[in-house]
């Protein structure tokens, strides 16, 4: 006898069937179902958005809560929900009925999610190479280790190492959370950890350090997650390189390198230094680095422009990252050779692959006529007014961030130095247990 057996798919197009669910269950990402999901560890900024939507919901539609009620104590709820909810059996879900297996219903999935409400291109990325390394590090990192386990057909120890390394990297990129307006220079590496542009951000970091092709050209699936963990090592230790108290980092100040004066996070950027570290690295040329990190900073702060002149050239985050470290390896081999900014800025603009760039131009004028400052003035401002007398280190005298802060012993231990106050001065983790030794 020959057994068939039919196996249906639900495909959520656009997801309504989802926000359906979210209504009926009150669970806008915060409930007991996501609770559930995402082991207890909702982060604050997901409750808030989630009851940001509860509130929406309720105020142009009505709870679900009130709608059941509305059939047996019509009296205690609102006439229209009374009316509404009369109507509501009568309303139909339009579905699409796929004929075949998984693999058919993947492709209908795919196909349906790119008509009226496309799905986002990095989770439509992520979704199709799901089994492979570095879209199951992604999901991790962001999920800071939680959240529907990608990894779950591991083994145990495998698991664990996944979710310890992906929850460091997590606290690494996105801790202190990101407030808006800034009102203090302690902000996150990375940006808002729940944005549109931070899932391709933790992708395209992963596969800038470990060298893989945006398109996934020549990468297999993982079956053991051994793959995952080396890939999560090694973004892990650039990451303690960025900023972290790890002794190997160089504490780069968010502010500084990854945010623009109006204090919005800049994805090219951070990806930027991230090649230009890792080229720094391999090359052996961290000290260099160091040497002139003060004149560095101060270029980065001066003509934070050009990044963006970049950007405008090349049209796209993956095409503009390399360019800009490329321009920033120029700048630290100029200021190594004693030049000034000034004649280091108009050698690389006569370079053909810098000829594009237009330096001194004015900044727009603020002609607004509004009386309330916007967030972004407000972040500009603070940046402006704070920026001058932040904390530096005292070995490189480059900006210091809280999250890569070390204590130093001015006179060495070895050679007597005690730890009393006097003897004592902040540094970058690197310039005390790197560059100083």
């Amino acid at each position: 006898m020959q057994i068939i057996i039919r196996l249906a798919f639900v495909i959520d197009g656009s997801h309504r069937l989802s926000s359906l669910s979210a209504w009926v269950n009150d669970d806008y990402g915060d409930g007991d179902i996501s609770k559930y999901f995402y082991d207890t560890m909702i982060p604050d900024e997901q409750k808030e958005i989630a009851d940001q939507t509860r509130k929406l919901v309720n105020k142009k539609v009505g709870s679900y809560r009130d709608f059941r009620l509305a059939l047996t104590h019509p009296d205690k709820v609102k006439p229209e929900i009374v009316e509404y909810s009369k109507n509501l059996a009568a309303l139909a879900i339009q579905l699409q009925w796929v004929e075949g297996d998984a693999s058919k219903a993947e492709n209908s999935y795919f196909k349906i999610n790119q008509q009226s409400a496309p799905i986002d291109k990095t989770e439509r990325k992520l979704l199709k190479s799901r089994r492979k390394p570095n879209s199951i590090a992604a999901r991790a990192i962001i999920r800071s280790g939680k959240g529907n386990k990608y990894w779950s057909s591991f083994s145990d120890e495998i698991q664990n190492q996944i979710q310890e390394i992906a929850e460091e990297i997590n606290q690494i990129l996105f801790e202190p959370k990101l407030q808006t307006p800034i009102k203090t220079l302690d902000v996150p590496l990375a940006g808002k950890l729940y944005s549109n542009q931070t899932l391709s951000l933790i992708l395209d970091f992963i596969n800038i350090v470990n060298n893989i092709d945006f398109n996934n050209k020549g990468l297999n699936d993982d079956t053991t997650g051994e793959t995952t963990i080396e890939l999560l090592k090694k973004t892990r230790r650039i990451a303690y390189k960025l900023n972290s108290n790890h002794p190997s980092s160089l504490g780069l100040h968010p502010i500084v390198y990854f945010y623009s004066r109006q204090g919005r996070h800049r994805t090219v950027s951070f990806l930027a230094m991230v090649d230009f570290l890792i080229v720094l690295d391999r090359q052996n040329k961290l000290n260099s680095f160091i040497k002139v990190r003060k004149d560095f900073e101060g270029f980065i702060l001066d003509y934070d422009y050009l990044t963006q002149q970049i950007l405008y050239k090349k049209r796209s985050v993956q095409d503009s990252y390399k360019h800009i470290s490329n321009l920033f390896q120029k700048v630290i081999i100029g200021l190594n050779s004693q030049n000034t900014i000034e004649n280091i800025i108009n050698d690389i603009t006569s370079n053909r692959d810098f000829n594009y760039l237009k330096i001194g131009q004015e900044k727009k004028q603020d002609n607004s006529c509004e009386q309330d400052f916007k967030t972004n003035k407000k972040s500009e401002i603070y940046i402006r007014d704070t920026l001058s007398n932040a904390p530096r280190c005292k070995i490189c005298n480059g900006f210091i961030h809280r999250n890569s802060i070390h204590i130093d012993h001015k006179q060495r231990k070895r050679d007597g130095g005690s730890a009393t106050v006097d003897n004592g001065q902040i540094t970058h983790p690197y310039c005390n247990s790197g560059y100083k030794n």
